[in-house]
């Protein structure tokens, strides 16, 4: 990947930050003080007015580890907020580009219509945090410019990390390019939760919730708590070798199915 020096060393990973729980609440109950910045993430980008798109890195701090840490429910927060604005063609590139970067393959330049550079002169800084405030967290995202260099920029800085954390840190932005909601509670929910939700590797670039509907054969009109797992029990039930279905196709059809079930089930 395309990493400039002077880059790296600007994005700060600590471990053992306080575990993220359902709800929007740290894990351990535990409080925050009031106002507190928990993970901050800078971008450069480019004025939606300038003939060419650019991005660069700034200056932040991403708590990662062990597991998914402030800094990657940050970048799975930017990632989920912007993406709804982003063209549908882009959004397959787009995890592609993440499965690439989690590789350390070297990025060529421009990538999905803008340049990752060092230079910042001429370009704008975005902010986004992650803030406590008491027992709650909240998101305080820079909505201002166009959506896509957002996406990418976030990617691109979960890049600069290594190892495990790069990997939690891409796996949650990978979920929060399948989210269609509001930015809180729930989302906090889906981006922590293991399997969360299907990637744009199952759902290739489709609408999750048109995806897990049809999957499960069911309709806008017809969908509801019970139904849902009812059917999902017979489709899995179905599946299984026990009542004659291929042991490796059992195992990925029941893993779309759940899948699909926690879509529906999260509304």
């Amino acid at each position: 990947m395309h990493a400039p020096g002077p880059i790296g060393p600007s994005v700060t990973a600590r471990s053992g930050s306080d575990p993220i729980g359902a709800g929007g609440r740290a894990g351990d109950g535990s409080r925050y003080r009031d106002g507190v910045v928990l993970a901050e993430l800078e971008l450069f980008l480019s004025r939606p007015v300038a003939p060419t798109r650019r991005i660069a890195l700034g200056t932040s701090n991403l708590p990662i580890g062990p597991g998914l840490g402030f800094g990657g429910l940050l970048l799975g927060a930017v990632t989920a907020r912007f993406v709804p604005e982003v063209d549908p063609d882009l959004l397959p590139d787009l995890e592609r580009l993440t499965r690439q970067v989690e590789a350390g393959y070297r990025i060529p330049q421009p990538r999905l219509r803008h340049r990752l550079q060092d230079d910042r002169v001429g370009l704008t800084s975005h902010k986004h945090r992650l803030e406590g405030d008491g027992e709650q967290l909240r998101f305080d995202l820079d909505e201002r410019g166009n959506p896509t260099p957002h996406v990418i920029g976030a990617i691109y800085t979960a890049g600069l990390f290594d190892g495990p954390e790069r990997s939690a840190a891409l796996g949650a932005i990978r979920r929060g390019l399948v989210w269609r909601g509001s930015i809180g509670e729930r989302l906090v929910s889906h981006l922590g939760g293991e399997g969360a939700t299907a990637d744009l590797t199952v759902l290739g670039g489709r609408d999750p919730r048109a995806w897990a509907l049809a999957l499960l054969g069911l309709t806008e009109a017809s969908v509801e708590g019970p139904l849902v797992n009812r059917r999902f029990r017979e489709l899995v039930r179905a599946a299984h070798p026990d009542h004659g279905g291929d042991a490796d196709a059992a195992a990925v059809a029941i893993d779309e199915l759940t899948r699909a079930r926690r879509i529906l089930t999260k509304g």
